[in-house]
This record gives structure tokens, C-alpha cells and sequence, in this order.
């Protein structure tokens, strides 16, 4: 068997195309760029290097940003005073709580201290509920393009047998909500799944939501099967999203 890999990187050009036309456009109606606010909380090296990726794909979007860096002393009362005071605050167009968080710190309600209007990265429960009913609102980010990847490359879904490996919040949950949205039937693969091997092979589409390189092999993948992998150290961050159709030939 070959695999034909699709790359998500066209499809991203695409969007950034998008995107800066759309804030163009919001610049000339309102007078200003819509702006995203980062929030960070402690030194972890690889969320500053996320940060700083996200203030570089923002300017190739025509977003403006603005990072707030926290202490990693701040408790969950100043982070959540913080969060709400940017909801409030009609000069912030969108906010993106960076994780993981500190031990110490609640995330759930630091999370939920987000105007639902303003969460981008999608992980407060009105987003999850909204995601969930098919209703209108901002989709967990990485799971979202998953699926742009899937109709850029006409991926079918409907009817079609999804596994999801993983379960975590950001992307494994999510991404099960959407393909089920789509009409695909879902599994889901977990720690305590037993024979993660047979539940792959009968699958169509394999969504790998767990950081273990290597946890599923090439050859699990069925012919005229998808898989999906996100090429990043920690679930729901990655760097390069990418998809891997395999034939008979």
C-alpha cells in the first residue's frame, strides 16, 4: 500500500487569504483591526513559543494581538479578574487562555471566566454545548481544522466509520462532536480501550488525538482509509496538521 499525504499547509494559505480580506473589511467598518488578546500564565518555554506562533499567524491574518504574561505566582481569583476584565473590554475582539495552566490554578473556571462571544479557542462550555447542537459558535481550534483539512481534500463523511484516539477536552472530544455532526459514525479510543488495533483497522477515518508517536502503526490503516495527524509535543497544539489517504496500490 501507498499513502498520499495530504498537506494542511495550501489549506492554511487559503484561510490566511481569508482571513486578512475579513479583517480588511472590519478595519474600514469599525476603524480599527479586530484584535485578540493572549493570556499566559508562567515561563513553560513551548507555550512561549506557542504564543509567539500565534502572534505571527495573527499578523498574516491582518488580527492585531496583544500577549498579557502572568507570574506563574497568580491565583485562579487574579487570572479569572483578568479574563473578565478583557470580555469587557469592547477594544478585545477575541481571547485565547494559553494551556495548560499552572497546577495550582482551577483551568475549568478560569475557562469559563471567558465571554463565550470572545472564545476563540473554544473551550468554555457554552462552545462545547454550541458545538454539540450544531449551534452557532466559535469550534475548538485544532479539531476546526481537522475539518477543513477533510473538505479541502473532499474527504467523505457521511456514513462513514470515525475513530477518535483520545478523549482530552481540546481535541479528542471536540473532534468526535464535529465528525458526528457530519453524519460519520464515531468511536472513541481510549487508555482502557481493549484491541485499539482491531477498532483502527475497521475504521474509514482514524483521528490520532493523543501525543504518542507511534501508538498506531501505518499498516492498522485500511485501504481507501484517512488518518489524521497533528504534528506537535502536546495535545491540541500543534504545529503542522496533516492527513494520509492510503490506496491499494
Amino acid at each position: 500500500m501507498t499513502a498520499q499525504i495530504m498537506d494542511g499547509t495550501g489549506v492554511a494559505e487559503n484561510l490566511y487569504r481569508h482571513a486578512a480580506n475579513e479583517a480588511n473589511e472590519y478595519a474600514r467598518s469599525t476603524g480599527r483591526r479586530p484584535l485578540l488578546a493572549t493570556v499566559i500564565v508562567g515561563d513553560d518555554h513551548a507555550s512561549h513559543t506557542y504564543v509567539r506562533m500565534k502572534r505571527s499567524r495573527c499578523a498574516k491574518a491582518g488580527i492585531d494581538s496583544r500577549s498579557i504574561e502572568l507570574a506563574s505566582s497568580t491565583t485562579t481569583t487574579q487570572l479569572i479578574d483578568i479574563l473578565r476584565r478583557l470580555s469587557d473590554d469592547p477594544a478585545v475582539d477575541g481571547i485565547l487562555l494559553q494551556h495548560p495552566l499552572p497546577d495550582h490554578i482551577d483551568e475549568r473556571a478560569a475557562f469559563e471566566s471567558i465571554a463565550p462571544g470572545k472564545d476563540v479557542d473554544g473551550v468554555t462550555l457554552h462552545s462545547f454545548a454550541a458545538m454539540a447542537f450544531r449551534e452557532t459558535g466559535y469550534q475548538a481550534c485544532t479539531p476546526g481544522g481537522i475539518m477543513h483539512l477533510l473538505e479541502a481534500y473532499d474527504v467523505e463523511l457521511a456514513g462513514k466509520h470515525a475513530v477518535v484516539v483520545g478523549r482530552g477536552p481540546i481535541l479528542g472530544k471536540p473532534m468526535g462532536m464535529l465528525l458526528l455532526a457530519r453524519d460519520a459514525t464515531v468511536t472513541y479510543c481510549h487508555s482502557h480501550t481493549r484491541d485499539l488495533a482491531g477498532h483502527i483497522q475497521r475504521a474509514d477515518i482514524v483521528v490520532a488525538a493523543v501525543g504518542r508517536p507511534g501508538l498506531i502503526r501505518g499498516d492498522w490503516i485500511r485501504p481507501g482509509g484517512a488518518m489524521i495527524r497533528t504534528c506537535g509535543s502536546r495535545e491540541g497544539v500543534p504545529s503542522r496538521m496533516m492527513i494520509w489517504k492510503v490506496s491499494e496500490f
